[in-house]
């Protein structure tokens, strides 16, 4: 996968973040119904999202590696219990609409909002966030600045062109006659694994 910002931690490290805002960060996206599990390594990312796959009965499974999914060899893991996982850009066009989980990294989470950033530069990691009835996603928990503004001074000393994607929780709508539903235009379940452990 290409990254318009390959140099996301370089950035990262002059901005205000930490695991201190983590609390809040929890708060506000599990407010937003996601699901988070905060975890020490990447192997412990690993056997989480492993019992969360068994228990949701996945059978197909379409991914956009990052360096942490790749450190802990998840891809290989899910393998082993006779998924099918596909990773390459064109099997990920072909299958992300018909399966049950897209897992991908994102750069930074957000307290104020309980959102995670994505460099969605490509299209499979669109692809893969937003076809998927589940997405999983894969945060290093140190990665988690205070607010919107603080976002946005990152994304411009960073971009002059790309796509971002900003998460908070999942699909969800109440245009037909104020009543809200979730899922409609994205995934009805948003899962964030954030791991302790720098890769």
């Amino acid at each position: 996968m290409i990254k318009e910002c390959p140099h996301w931690n370089q950035v990262l490290s002059t901005a205000n973040h930490g695991s201190h805002l983590f609390d809040e960060f929890e708060t506000r996206a599990t407010n937003a119904a996601a699901t988070v599990y905060r975890v020490k390594t990447a192997i412990e990312a690993r056997e989480t999202l492993l019992q969360f796959i068994k228990s949701a009965n996945v059978t197909k499974v379409v991914a956009v590696e990052s360096k942490l999914q790749q450190a802990a060899n998840i891809n290989e893991a899910i393998n082993t219990l006779g998924i099918t996982v596909y990773t390459d850009p064109h099997e990920i066009a072909l299958h992300a609409e018909s399966a049950d989980i897209g897992i991908s990294g994102v750069e930074f989470g957000i307290a104020e909002s309980g959102s995670v950033c994505q460099d969605a530069y490509t299209v499979e990691s669109r692809l893969v966030s937003t076809l998927p009835p589940i997405h999983v996603v894969f945060l290093n928990s140190t990665n988690i600045v205070p607010g919107i503004e603080d976002a946005m001074n990152i994304l411009s000393k960073t971009y002059d062109r790309g796509y971002i994607s900003f998460i908070t929780g999942p699909s969800r709508t109440a245009d037909i006659e104020r009543v809200l539903t979730v899922g409609v235009h994205g995934p009805s379940r948003l899962i964030i694994i954030a791991v302790d452990e720098e890769v």
